[in-house]
């Protein structure tokens, strides 16, 4: 409760945090077990459910992928040779600070606002903070019936479609973000980024290496049920497929295990607040499509 700053309402609430709190530290050493090179821990997130996690931070309307939209060329073998072993755009500039979307669904717009936050500083132009809020309030698309909806969930692809036909984006700090549905205040005056058009990326994780490391920071979605109890490391424990979070990948690199075996990983900004993980992020393996992250890769274009 002092590392997390928790209250509760009552005396009632507390034993019942407890409870649940003494039912997750055994999940927790269950799962260090088993993941030894994975770090577990009691974060924020300690005192939840399994089911309210889900509930209040991870989209509550599958990220089903648009398989009708166009993909980005794949490279040719000559052209993976000549890519980097690590890369990270936030030693570049293209990366603002983590950010914190509450106990709100809306991980879809943080995941958008970081690749063209990265995209428009990356065209040339300042890094600025884009608002969420805009597309929480705003961005009602949809496409097959699945429709952006706020702290309900929505999808990158179709935020992007919004921002194109909107004519831009809001600045964060003329547009700050709530946390919560609320009514559609965007203001042309107040546009922070635009852009002309975007795409989805191979499911192949070296073209989608090759990808962010000639065009910036990459919006995906993943499976992060077992993300709840993650301090820092990189991931390799079991993960889904159920595609339920919308992230941005900053970058990739490989570390050495014990054996000098080389094993890839993905660096992955994360909405959750910078007192989360490893200061807001988390790696994952890399290759082997590791909670669906290769599943729904896109970016914009500016």
């Amino acid at each position: 409760m002092l590392d997390h700053n928790k209250t509760y309402s009552s005396a009632e609430e507390k034993l019942k945090r407890k409870a649940i709190y003494h039912e997750n530290l055994i999940k927790i050493a269950k799962l260090s077990i088993e993941n030894p090179k994975t770090r577990f821990g009691a974060n924020k997130f300690a005192d939840l459910t399994s089911e309210e996690f889900r509930h209040f931070y991870l989209s509550k309307t599958p990220m089903i992928p648009d398989s009708t939209l166009p993909v980005a060329p794949l490279y040719t073998e000559e052209q993976l040779k000549a890519m980097p072993d690590s890369w990270d755009w936030r030693t570049k500039g293209a990366v603002t600070g983590v950010k914190d979307q509450g106990q709100c669904g809306s991980c879809w717009t943080f995941s958008t606002t970081g690749n063209v936050e990265g995209q428009w500083f990356l065209a040339g132009n300042t890094l600025v903070g884009l608002s969420e809020q805009n597309l929480v309030d705003c961005d009602h698309d949809c496409v097959d019936g699945s429709c952006d909806a706020g702290c309900d969930g929505g999808l990158m692809t179709t935020a992007f479609g919004y921002i194109m036909k909107n004519g831009g984006i809001d600045t964060e700090s003329a547009y700050p973000y709530l946390g919560f549905d609320s009514t559609c205040s965007f203001t042309k005056n107040n546009v922070g980024a635009k852009i002309k058009n975007f795409t989805t990326i191979s499911s192949d994780e070296t073209q989608m290496a090759m990808y962010l490391y000639e065009h910036g920071p990459v919006a995906v979605a993943v499976d992060a049920q077992v993300w709840q109890y993650y301090v820092g490391g990189v991931l390799y424990a079991p993960c889904g497929t159920s595609l339920d979070h919308g992230v941005l990948l900053v970058g990739y690199g490989t570390e050495t295990d014990i054996l000098d075996q080389n094993m890839p990983y993905w660096t992955v900004k994360n909405s959750w607040g910078a007192d989360w993980g490893d200061a807001g992020y988390i790696y994952i393996e890399r290759g082997d499509g590791k909670c669906g992250v290769n599943l729904a890769a896109s970016s914009s274009i500016v």
